[in-house]
């Protein structure tokens, strides 16, 4: 089977849903799948849900969905640096569900292990237990934290070869594994195609089975922040 696409559109074709559940990778604007986001923001496909650590900025990432109105909630761990997101939130535009970082890996984990739920100290007494089962494990208070499966996988890898075989490039690896693991469908886009067999197998950070799409492209590298420091 070709996975090889020519463009996040076509790599797209046919996955796309309104009211879908869509897990992202990246963190922050690090090893975000901006093309892939792109693409979806073309299709117009709306009432989304996304799980992913942050909703990018203002004008990239996913907050470009922000910005055209076709997320309907977001399962997330930061939303700082993004004031479109902190204005649909509060006008009860925008639904939010809170996860401590750590506890959205594993649910992303979890999801694509096949383990249904877990149970975590993490949050335990605050408004992120709302509503969650407790147990009590050897005189510690737990909660019950489900693990998630989504509709799609969107994530962006460094190198790939035509059978899906993933490399991130050193901290882009961030969410986009666990990411890449809970989709029913992952499609991956990726700064180069190599040929099969070119890759180290010790290289390899996730195995070509979890991806059914690629796309090769050139990506914009942000930064979310600049930092200055007076001369001395």
């Amino acid at each position: 089977m070709n996975k090889v696409h020519n463009d996040a559109s076509s790599a797209l074709e046919g996955l796309l849903f309104d009211g879908m559940l869509i897990a992202a990778g990246g963190f922050g604007l690090c090893g975000i799948p901006e093309l892939l986001i792109g693409g979806i923001r073309q299709a117009g496909t709306k009432e989304l849900t996304i799980a992913s650590n942050n909703c990018g900025v203002d004008d990239f990432g996913l907050g470009m969905l922000l910005k055209t109105k076709q997320i309907r909630k977001m399962i997330s761990s930061y939303v700082g640096e993004n004031a479109e997101f902190m204005r649909q939130y509060l006008s009860g535009e925008l639904e939010l569900e809170f996860n401590p970082q750590g506890t959205l890996a594993e649910r992303m984990r979890a999801g694509g292990a096949g383990i249904a739920g877990f149970y975590t100290k993490t949050g335990v007494g605050t408004v992120v237990a709302e509503g969650k089962e407790h147990k009590v494990f050897d005189g510690e208070t737990y909660m019950l934290e489900t693990g998630i499966v989504a509709d799609l996988s969107i994530v962006k890898a460094w190198k790939a070869d035509a059978s899906g075989n993933l490399v991130f490039r050193k901290t882009a690896r961030n969410f986009n594994p666990p990411a890449a693991t809970c989709g029913r469908t992952c499609v991956a886009e990726v700064e180069e195609i190599v040929p099969v067999g070119s890759l180290e197998p010790d290289q390899i950070h996730l195995p070509g089975i979890y991806v059914h799409r690629l796309i090769e492209g050139k990506h914009e590298k942000r930064i979310e922040q600049r930092t200055t420091r007076a001369a001395a």
